[in-house]
């Protein structure tokens, strides 16, 4: 049976209510400081990008603690503000892997520079060597030396090249449109497809899934097609009940 807990709630006080070392895979898409504004009047703005910056941190490092000794944490944010929480939690982590979250063009694109067509995701374990990677579950088919009939020479003897592979680290997934099955009225919703990758490799069936600013609970959807536990925090109430009637059904 599906078990999901959800936690109305600032994520200071959220995360007080989540016992520690007790997650396995921690999920984290904040704000961004876009100036996006959300439900029951919820705006993404602070006066700095210093201001917004020690506020991440401030949250990150209770957030750390809750990560069982296996655990793995992913976060994603903008490109100007990555670096930072890069090398803060370099100091709190291990950096896995920097991936590149790739997706189409809304139509509407920068005439006078490059507009930006990606957003940064890190992903981090708690433990250097010890952690879930469940690396079969997320076979790509590969698009290269298979398909081409091509003979890896480096082998002995020669083989033909494996027809899969772990995916790298540029993604592709189109962004939630209006109209698609799986949309709700949230302006920063991530697709079920790349969640789902997420949650398939770094967590086992049964494990504790926490979702900090869980928005549209759209991880939540995938935790319960995927037979995980799942936490989420979330300071609208608004968007928790459209993530308890969604998990209900």
């Amino acid at each position: 049976m599906f078990k999901y807990r959800i936690i109305n709630s600032d994520i200071f006080s959220g995360l007080e209510k989540v016992k520690d070392e007790t997650i396995d895979l921690i999920f984290i898409d904040p704000p961004y400081n876009l100036k996006k504004n959300y439900a029951d009047n919820i705006s993404d703005s602070w006066d700095s990008d210093l201001d917004y910056i020690a506020w991440v941190e401030k949250w990150l490092e209770l957030a750390v603690k809750k990560l069982s000794k296996t655990g793995s944490l992913y976060i994603m944010n903008t490109t100007q503000n990555m670096p930072y929480i890069d090398l803060y939690l370099r100091n709190k982590l291990h950096v896995k892997s920097r991936i590149i979250w790739h997706y189409d063009s809304s139509g509407v694109q920068a005439k006078k520079y490059y507009g930006s067509l990606y957003e940064p995701i890190l992903f981090c374990t708690k433990n250097k060597y010890s952690y879930t990677f469940n690396s079969v579950d997320i076979a790509v088919k590969t698009k290269t030396g298979f398909e081409r009939k091509l003979i890896d020479y480096r082998k002995n003897p020669p083989q033909p090249y494996n027809d899969t592979k772990v995916p790298g680290n540029v993604w592709y997934f189109p962004r939630v449109r209006y109209k698609m099955k799986e949309y709700i009225n949230h302006p920063s919703q991530k697709p079920q497809a790349l969640l789902e990758r997420i949650v398939l490799a770094s967590s086992n069936p049964d494990d504790k899934v926490l979702d900090l600013f869980a928005g549209s609970f759209a991880l939540g959807e995938v935790c319960k097609k995927n037979n995980r536990e799942y936490i989420g925090i979330e300071l609208s109430k608004s968007y928790c009940k459209l993530g308890e009637n969604s998990l209900e059904k």
